[in-house]
């Protein structure tokens, strides 16, 4: 055993069980993934700590918390088509794939994406596609989908993400206040969105989910 993988254990021991995570296939899942091929080089030994890792400016890897608690409260079938908006270099994708039927991960880095791409494949995932486009756009070519999630923070949610969720479908989104987060989750029921109060959390706002600024004389 490799001392990565004495960390994933020791992470999903660790992080993601005390946070009351505990459906086998979220454990299985984050335990079969290496998260440390999923990071910058440099950053390999800090993959597993429990915080946000930084990719690049203003883009992260949610902490192991947020992401499986966000797992948690989708409660993935195996059977479902998930939309992994913002999946950086493929982590979020590779263990989604471990739960769903059919993931596809969108990345509006070229660079970031391309990576995203390769390791996936290296990494044997053949149930998850990367496309490269604005995260904001989602897409729609492919949807609808029975589950989105949004793998940074948001202030507003685009009208264009909500229309790509099949009716009872679920979204997890990281909504942010200043420095302080709010990951809530939200069903469609017919033409409208429901939600519920999930837990705390932060992270960068992305790209194309900001509020406008207001105009100030």
């Amino acid at each position: 055993m490799s001392h990565f993988d004495t960390r994933r254990t020791m992470m999903v021991d660790t992080q993601v069980r005390p946070s009351d995570v505990t459906k086998f296939p979220i454990i299985h899942a984050m335990q079969a993934v290496p998260r440390e091929v999923y990071v910058p080089d440099d950053k390999r030994e800090a993959a597993y700590l429990g915080d946000n890792l930084d990719l690049v400016p203003g883009r992260v890897i949610l902490e192991p918390r947020t992401f499986a608690k966000m797992l948690d409260a989708l409660d993935i079938g195996p059977e479902e088509m998930v939309l992994d908006l913002g999946c950086g270099l493929g982590y979020s994708a590779a263990v989604l794939a471990q739960l769903a039927d059919t993931v596809v991960a969108v990345e509006e880095d070229e660079a970031m994406a391309g990576e995203a791409e390769t390791t996936l494949a290296r990494e044997g995932v053949m149930n998850a596609v990367v496309l490269t486009g604005p995260l904001a756009e989602g897409a729609a070519k492919h949807g609808p989908y029975d589950v989105i999630i949004v793998e940074g923070g948001i202030e507003v949610l685009p009208e264009a993400i909500e229309a790509q969720l099949k009716d009872g479908g679920r979204i997890a989104v990281l909504v942010m206040d200043g420095a302080l987060g709010t990951v809530k989750i939200g069903q469609r029921v017919g033409d409208r969105l429901v939600w519920r109060w999930g837990f705390n959390a932060a992270a960068p706002v992305l790209k194309g989910f900001e509020k406008e600024a207001a105009f100030a004389l």
